[in-house]
């Protein structure tokens, strides 16, 4: 019998190069549509499918070409049955060893490229299926029962990832009965979050998220964690709209401020803890200029939207191995339905934390003595700032410039946060607003912020002592507002 090959792609990448290959090894081809259409204009002898099938041509715009008795007969029978191949004489029937097919947009829904992907998968150790072009030069040499296991493992992942994208464009239900995530490598990591677990990064498909467009300039590759650290500090950036930096170590910021620009916003977020920022991630909101890069020590990661050359080969002099990444404009709105959280065989899908704006005008003062304007505005940024550090999460905010004086993370009980945060503020505690992510359960931790000297309190309310530690508030003349939302981060 003749061997065909049916070459039926929306991506027509190398298509042409790949139809002459295959009749170098024998092959005739069948296409289909633009790919026919294609392949003649390049002088490929072509057998259109329409031959084969009986059909007429591209019939019902072309919704019906490629599903048949006839191709998937051809594709699905069984070579080392004697049977099968005596009936396909019979019938006629087109032995089609190799398919090379991949899909229209989601959104045209492709119905005809899916049955044939799926029956020549099904068929692997018959049929060769190729669905990525990545993949052509794969089946000019000699084809293994491994690559064509490989090939058929890809082909249903193609599959299962487009019906996905489908169902996930139908479903009207926020936390539907049964789910399938999308995911597409973006590229293997240099390890995951220690040297001796292997890591890869994946994005679901049309995400707006910053991390699936990150661009490499120079120096490390990432790792798990530098990915982790630059996906914290760019949520936590994205929240304000004047230049904003972050210096992050192990998924927690360690110094968060705003600035005029790029170099001052970087100035004082490392000034907030310079020990920590040592070694550390250093993510932007706005393009990182020569003057701003004057500021980068000595940092693993740098990342932000955008790089001028200057800046670039300012900061390949002060480190080798420093990686620099940029990640493009952050999306005012997510594309994302969910935030994601992977439990080793479940995943809690959630709400992204977000529009915490709104929740300013719940803002409950509870104290006699009340913030100003000034205050105020101080008390916003810190509560955004908070939201962005590993619970039980307490942090002070400088009296005057928006940024963060001392941080207490990650923490077990809310007075050890706290403890945290005001030593590390030292003398810049005086005057400061002292902000946490939940609740006060004792007035310990006002008692300890009266005592260096700490003028306004930010904390979420609703613990059965709450008199307590507005008593103590009113006692050491701190202003105290019940932001009366919680702003855990794990």
């Amino acid at each position: 019998m003749k061997k065909y090959a049916l070459l039926s792609v929306y991506d027509k990448t190398n298509i042409v190069n790949l139809a002459k290959e295959l009749i170098k090894q024998g092959y005739e081809i069948i296409s289909t549509g633009g790919t026919d259409k294609l392949l003649t204009q390049a002088k490929i002898k072509v057998t259109p499918i329409e031959k084969i099938t009986g059909n007429p041509k591209e019939s019902f715009d072309g919704r019906i070409k490629t599903i048949s008795f006839q191709i998937e007969s051809g594709i699905l029978f069984d070579r080392k049955n004697p049977k099968h191949v005596e009936e396909a004489k019979k019938l006629n029937i087109p032995q089609i060893d190799v398919v090379v097919c991949n899909l229209y947009p989601v959104e045209n829904i492709d119905v005809g490229g899916p049955t044939m992907i799926r029956a020549a998968a099904k068929n692997y150790e018959n049929v060769i299926v190729v669905v990525d072009p990545k993949d052509y030069g794969k089946i000019n040499g000699k084809i293994t029962d491994q690559l064509r296991k490989d090939l058929a493992a890809k082909a249903f992942y193609h599959l299962s990832l487009y019906d996905s994208q489908i169902g996930n464009f139908f479903n009207s239900e926020k936390f539907p009965e049964k789910l399938t995530i999308p995911l597409q490598k973006i590229k293997d990591l240099r390890y995951g979050e220690n040297p001796h677990q292997r890591g890869a990064l994946y994005q679901m498909p049309n995400t707006s998220s910053p991390l699936a467009k990150l661009k490499h300039f120079w120096g490390r590759e990432l790792s798990g964690t530098n990915t982790g650290d630059i996906f914290t500090g760019i949520e936590t950036v994205r929240q304000f709209k004047e230049p904003a930096a972050c210096v992050i170590k192990h998924l927690s910021p360690c110094g968060i401020a705003l600035g005029d620009d790029a170099k001052q916003a970087l100035e004082r977020a490392v000034a907030a803890d310079p020990v920590s920022a040592f070694g550390g991630v250093v993510v932007l909101n706005t393009k990182m200029d020569e003057e701003a890069a004057q500021v980068i020590g000595h940092m693993d990661i740098v990342a932000c939207p955008e790089i001028s050359p200057e800046a670039l080969e300012l900061l390949k002099r002060v480190r080798k191995s420093m990686g620099v990444y940029t990640f493009g404009d952050i999306p005012k709105k997510r594309s994302e339905k969910w935030d994601l959280r992977w439990f080793a065989g479940t995943m809690l899908l959630q709400d992204f934390d977000d529009n915490i704006e709104d929740s300013f005008n719940d803002w409950k003062i509870v104290t006699k003595i009340k913030p100003d304007k000034k205050q105020l505005e101080q008390m916003k940024f810190g509560f955004k700032a908070v939201k962005a550090v590993r619970s039980n999460a307490v942090l002070v905010v400088d009296e005057n410039i928006p940024m963060t004086r001392g941080i207490g993370s990650g923490q077990t009980s809310r007075i050890g946060a706290t403890k945290i945060a005001l030593e590390q503020a030292g003398q810049f505690a005086k005057n400061g607003i002292l902000v946490s992510d939940s609740f006060f359960p004792f007035d310990d931790s006002v008692k300890l912020a009266a005592k260096y000297g700490i003028s306004v309190i930010v904390e979420q309310g609703g613990s059965i002592n709450d008199s307590a530690s507005v008593m103590a508030a009113d006692q050491a003349k701190i202003a105290m507002v019940f932001s009366k939302r919680r702003a855990f981060r794990h």
